[in-house]
This record gives structure tokens, sequence and C-alpha cells, in this order.
């Protein structure tokens, strides 16, 4: 059984076990951490068990670029501060509520975020969030923890980010040099910034449970 169906099985029977209404699935960790693959990979089994579920991208509250530009944080995009922290504790207060939601996401191919791109209806019984800073000791975000009923957090070794960040780079077709020195400048600071700054989750990088995970609300 590989790593990936061993994290989704732990948080599937977990998340069966819950009462009906909504619940906020928190799935966080560095960047290239794998956060998007697990979220998808959970929202389709829980569909396939018959659970209606969302993933909702944290990056949607990317600032724009202009912003970033007049600010003098355009090379540091994808720290806590390049994003509309604000906006999106009140986008996840909303989801909580149980009404229907329209979240942005972003494109990474266009590196612009597009609003209202995903819906979440009044059904939904699961929202998986998935982003860097979901469970971060570092305020406003922090005020994101009381609002999870579930938080799982991937832990990779910095050596295999790194590896993985380069590589996301290289996909969008850099040179390795200019991967490697776009990585190392930002992505790699902004993982161990997250790695540094974390707050205890119920699940951790191998999908089993801590030893006193938060009970069914």
């Amino acid at each position: 059984m590989n790593t990936l169906t061993q994290h989704v099985n732990a948080l599937v029977e977990h998340l069966f076990d819950r009462p009906s209404g909504r619940h906020l699935v928190a799935v966080t960790g560095a960047p290239a951490s794998g956060k998007s693959t697990l979220a998808a990979e959970l929202a389709r089994r829980l569909v396939l068990g018959k659970r209606a579920a969302v993933v909702v991208p944290m990056d949607g509250f990317h600032l724009d670029n202009g912003l970033l530009e007049e600010r003098n944080l355009k090379p540091r995009k994808g720290a806590p501060e390049t994003f509309d922290a604000r906006g999106f504790i009140r986008l996840v207060r909303a989801l909580k509520s149980g009404e229907e939601v329209f979240a942005p996401i972003f494109d990474r191919t266009r590196d612009i975020a597009i609003a209202a791109a995903v819906a979440v209806p009044a059904d939904t019984e699961f929202v998986i969030v998935e982003g860097n800073y979901l469970m971060f000791d570092e305020a406003p975000w922090s005020d994101l923890a009381p609002l999870w009923d579930v938080t799982a957090r991937l832990d990779v070794p910095m050596p295999e980010l790194r590896a993985r960040l380069i590589h996301r780079w290289l996909s969008l077709n850099y040179s390795r040099a200019v991967a490697t020195r776009r990585a190392e400048s930002n992505d790699v600071p902004n993982a161990q910034r997250v790695t540094d700054h974390a707050l205890p989750c119920d699940f951790t990088f191998d999908g089993q449970p801590n030893p006193s995970p938060n009970p069914p609300a």
C-alpha cells in the first residue's frame, strides 16, 4: 500500500465516523509537500462513499502581482504576508456557516487568482481546505486553528521539498539554474518557515492519528 493510500484511508475512516453536518478539513504542510494531491484524492474517496465533498485551495488568496510590486513583495510571493490572510479567514468562517459559498483558485501557469471559481453548495458535508498556512503559528493565520474540525499535515523532509520545488519551476520551462535560484531564494525559506511555525495537527505525514485526535463534534 503506497503512502498516499495510507493517508487517505486513515482520514476517510476518521471522517466517516463524524456526525452529519458541515465539517471543515484542513490539509496543510510546506510548499510541494503534496497537499493538493492528498486533498483531491480524499475528496474523490469521500464522494465514492456517497459523502458530498469539495476541495477549496488557499492559493486563490494570493495578492495580485501589481499589489506585490507596489509593496516590494513580488520576490517573496508565497510567503504569509503575500496573501490576503484576513480575506481567507472570512471565507473559512463563511464555509463554517454551512451556506453556499464561492471561492477563488490560483492559476499557476498564468500566475493569477481567478475569483469565484469553486462552488461549495450548502449540502456539502466535507469542505477540504488545502494550503501552507492553515495551521500556522503567526497572526492572523493562527485565528484559523479553532475553525477546523479535522487537521492533517504532510511533513516532508527539507531535502525532498527542495528537489520538488526545483522540479516545479523546471516544469514551467525554466532552466535548471533559474529554477534552482527561484526555489532557494524564496520557496525553500517559505517551506522552512511553515515547518518552524507549525501548530499541532490531528494527523501527521504517515497518516496515523496523534495519540489524542480531536473527537467528533
